[in-house]
């Protein structure tokens, strides 16, 4: 009966504790990120060439869904509680195939599938996209590379490399976010200006 009674009497402890920790339990709050759309894509008159858009690659800390910062050039952190509701090379794919769409250099654009139904296709890489707390005061840095190649030929057509850096007027994960969006809208505007562009070439 004493046994019992100890081992009950654990038990309520144990489960205590339990109740008491729930109430600390920390939630993770989640992020997006949104530029502004492009506008309407204008009549395509004359253009047959059609490109499809490789899903960005990027470093593996990137894909992880933690919001990074850099202490420092050699060190990379992570928030634990803050993250990305979506793979940002995923809204880079995106974005990238929406203003391509938009700008009217081709008569078709569309994520890549793995057919042959293109004459070019763009591969590109999300290099950076992280909060930087060194050299005085809070930074976002974008940087984005992309190269478009004949899908024929396999010969590059055309390749940018851009870097954009925002500065953060309040020291809260919020703020982060809403500047990596504007420096992001930057950085993509940046890539594909003044684009590629095939209009009246012969893709093959």
């Amino acid at each position: 009966m004493k046994r019992h009674l100890i081992t009950f009497c654990v038990a309520l402890t144990a489960l205590a504790s339990l109740i008491g920790c729930g109430g600390a339990i920390k939630y993770p709050n989640y992020y997006t990120l949104h530029i502004e759309p492009p506008i309407d894509p204008p009549a395509a008159e004359g253009v047959h060439a059609s490109l499809a858009v490789r899903e960005f690659r990027s470093p593996t800390y990137l894909r992880q869904g933690a919001i990074v910062y850099k202490s420092s050039p050699e060190q990379i952190g992570f928030y634990n509680y803050h993250r990305w509701a979506v793979d940002p090379r995923e809204f880079v794919t995106n974005a990238v195939t929406e203003h391509l769409r938009a700008s009217g250099n081709f008569a078709q654009v569309k994520l890549y599938d793995g057919r042959s139904d293109v004459n070019y296709v763009m591969s590109g890489r999300l290099e950076k996209l992280e909060e930087v707390d060194y050299e005085g005061g809070v930074k976002v840095e974008v940087r984005i590379s992309a190269e478009m190649s004949n899908l024929v030929t396999g010969a590059t057509v055309w390749t940018n490399d851009v870097s954009e850096t925002g500065t953060v007027g309040q020291r809260d994960v919020p703020a982060v976010v809403a500047e990596m969006n504007r420096t992001m809208g930057r950085a993509i505007e940046k890539l594909l200006t003044p684009g590629p562009s095939v209009a009246g070439a012969n893709p093959n």
